[in-house]
């Protein structure tokens, strides 16, 4: 179904967008001192539901980039398949964007606290940022270090973003 599609800028979108989004969630409710079962609540439907719109953003901007070219009679790029597009941001999302909240699916049978759990939630999300830059430099030949921590890093400051915005509302709402 995907031999002739370029599926590396979705996976990289879909993969890092999922991945950093459910983490923002995780961190967000954690930094607020909430129980990680709103974790799971929030952090599944916001995966499920960030992913499908990602998937028809996806879509829709790759039609559109398609009744541009036709509308301006220009050739259109054989390698452009919203279908494609859609599925490959989606599947990447969800997959990847899965990885921060293995470690709250878990957690009764690791019996571990909210801060080990989160510990191992940061651990889990950081490798997941690393494997996709890791992956992106191999496939543009590119260093695969410098691709794997800029990705983990960048990753990071939306990560603290969130766990502060989450941390500092619940100090001021109580």
């Amino acid at each position: 179904m995907f031999k002739n599609y370029n599926w590396l800028p979705d996976f990289v979108y879909g993969s890092i967008d999922g991945i950093i989004t459910t983490f923002a969630i995780v961190s967000a409710v954690q930094g607020g001192g909430l129980d990680s079962k709103i974790i799971l609540i929030l952090g599944f439907a916001n995966m499920l539901a960030d992913g499908f719109s990602m998937a028809t953003s996806k879509y829709l901007s790759d039609n559109a980039e398609i009744d541009q070219a036709f509308n301006k009679g220009e050739l259109i790029d054989e390698g452009l398949n919203p279908i494609k597009g859609a599925i490959s941001t989606f599947i990447a999302f969800v997959t990847l964007g899965a990885i921060p909240l293995l470690a709250y699916v878990f957690q009764p049978f690791l019996k571990y606290t909210e801060m080990q759990t989160f510990i191992l939630a940061c651990a889990l999300t950081s490798f997941a940022l690393f494997f996709v830059g890791f992956m992106k430099g191999f496939f543009v030949d590119k260093s695969k270090l410098y691709e794997g921590f800029i990705t983990m890093f960048l990753g990071g400051i939306a990560a603290g973003i969130s766990y502060y915005v989450g941390f500092v509302i619940e100090r001021t709402l109580v």
